[in-house]
């Protein structure tokens, strides 16, 4: 069994401030991406598809 440290959560040999820096760019790498998405366009057809998804399953298309 893995050694817990005193917030209970398993060591795995990163400090919590390392962790954090992890955890804040892969938040910004996805805002990033998002941002390129709409940029390109993209959110538009994701849109269109979730339309029509929802259209197919109430029955009205």
């Amino acid at each position: 069994m893995k050694e817990k440290n005193k917030k209970g959560r398993e060591l795995s040999g990163l400090s919590d401030r390392t962790a954090m820096k992890i955890g804040i760019g892969i938040t910004i790498l996805g805002l990033i991406f998002m941002a390129f998405g709409i940029w390109r366009g993209e959110m538009a057809v994701v849109f269109e598809k979730a339309v029509n998804i929802c259209m197919e399953c109430i029955g009205i298309g």
